[in-house]
């Protein structure tokens, strides 16, 4: 089940319960991500909207937290889903 999800224009970013209460996982997404689409609200991950479509599909939140639990669809290629590189 996603706790949050948020699209933009050209990306839609998901994140599963599990990730977004670990408060382990809200620190490092949110310091991880180089565009700040992540922030850590009280050791739970929060999606800033304003910023989702300045995903440069890095790859980085990819990494954080159990395996499929941070997703990112490219929505201007068939909802692609981004995979880790």
């Amino acid at each position: 089940m996603t706790l949050r999800s948020e699209t933009g224009m050209f990306v839609r970013v998901e994140v599963d319960d599990a990730v977004a209460g670990d408060a382990a996982a809200a620190k490092s997404l949110a310091g991880v991500c180089p565009v700040d689409i992540f922030a850590d609200e009280g050791g739970r991950v929060a999606l800033v909207e304003e910023n989702i479509d300045e995903c440069i599909l890095c790859g980085l939140c990819l990494e954080v937290g159990a395996k499929g639990g941070v997703r990112v669809y490219k929505l201007y290629d068939n909802d692609a889903q981004l995979t880790k590189p």
